[in-house]
């Protein structure tokens, strides 16, 4: 996402694990976290990494794959690193400086609900970490590592199994400003962030206790921040969708709670020629178009929009409603987060992944 949660869902890590440290912040100064910086290019591979500085990170993996039936299916993988507020200075090993958290998620419309696995542990002992000189982020047997052509995803679990190859058809994408995305008003609330769109995704697939081929294509982001949230901000909608014409389309709103007003917007859509254009809280508009209400938590949720950006209308519809992700085991956090069609004067032009956080009560950082 201009926000993968990015957006994703790492404020609920930190809000969790932020708080068993807030005795001893009463105590002694917590340490400082780097910001942001508009001033500051990106520079590859070292971007590619990890950026242990700033509280929160993630690498965000979102596509849609057909399998050896030709099946329409969702997925994401997405990487979480998050820096918690502990004490400093403590000796002990198992003390950790970061925390490595992980979700993936299958939207299999034959189900039509959401398989979803997570995964979490502290960076000690090498069984979980994220290097700093380029892409490569694991817990246990699960991982996300770039390699010269492309990047190479695993999840393992009984419920879910991926082991995918994703490779670039296209450059890399910042977003903002030369990589500085703003959230809000404030100028602290941002993120340093990127894309690349329009990944050929092969590989294996195992649910259900069935395993085979898939293909498709994905959407990576990776984004890192100190202080994403803008004061006064419950959540975001965002959406990433690779055009069928070979475009991409990023575009985000953070709202307040109960004011149909954004707090901030933004959108960047990159055309088939390779045309970048980016866009301002004036001319990107969400609106709302269908709720739907979850059966487990009773929460509702706007699955389907209706995004202006600039002189382009595309109407999101998702691939099924029940989307709904329960990463309360690892943090906290109930949102919703799938597999999703964008269409134009009823044709379709795209698929790609949308991200609701903050219904069922607000995001606290």
């Amino acid at each position: 996402m201009e926000h993968s949660s990015k957006r994703r869902m790492l404020l609920a890590v930190m809000a969790m694990w932020c708080g068993s440290g807030k005795a001893a912040s009463r105590a002694m100064p917590l340490p400082v976290s780097a910001k942001a910086d508009p001033a500051r290019a990106l520079h590859f591979p070292r971007d590619h990494g990890s950026h242990p500085d700033f509280r929160i990170e993630w690498w965000y993996v979102t596509g849609w794959l057909r399998d050896h039936a030709m099946r329409e299916l969702g997925f994401q993988v997405t990487f979480f690193r998050a820096k918690p507020q502990l004490k400093p200075g403590n000796p002990s090993a198992f003390n950790p400086e970061h925390i490595i958290v992980a979700h993936a998620a299958l939207s299999d419309p034959m189900r039509r609900q959401l398989i979803h696995v997570q995964h979490a542990g502290r960076a000690v002992f090498d069984l979980a970490g994220a290097a700093t000189d380029d892409t490569h982020v694991w817990l246990d047997n699960w991982r996300l590592k770039r390699h010269d052509n492309g990047y190479g995803a695993q999840i393992t679990s009984t419920e879910l199994a991926l082991n995918l190859r994703l490779t670039p058809t296209q450059p890399l994408l910042p977003q903002g400003v030369n990589g500085y995305s703003r959230k809000g008003p404030d100028a602290d609330a941002a993120s340093h962030y990127y894309s690349l769109p329009q990944l050929q995704v092969r590989g294996t697939l195992r649910s259900s206790g069935t395993a085979g081929p898939v293909s498709g294509h994905a959407w990576l982001d990776h984004e890192w921040s100190s202080s994403y949230l803008p004061r006064n901000a419950a959540g975001w909608d965002w959406i990433g969708i690779n055009l069928d014409d070979g475009g991409a389309l990023m575009a985000f709103r953070m709202r307040t709670k109960g004011d149909v007003r954004p707090l901030w917007s933004a959108a960047t859509l990159r055309d088939r020629t390779g045309r970048v254009q980016r866009y301002g809280i004036n001319a990107v508009q969400f609106s709302e178009l269908r709720l739907w209400q979850s059966p487990r938590t009773g929460v509702k949720y706007p699955v389907a929009f209706r995004v202006k950006v600039g002189d382009l209308e595309v109407i999101i519809e998702p691939l099924f409603d029940d989307q709904e992700n329960d990463t309360r085991r690892t943090t906290g956090a109930m949102y919703w987060e799938g597999a999703v069609r964008a269409s134009t004067n009823g044709q379709s032009i795209g698929h790609g992944y949308l991200e609701l956080t903050g219904y069922g009560e607000p995001l606290t950082l």
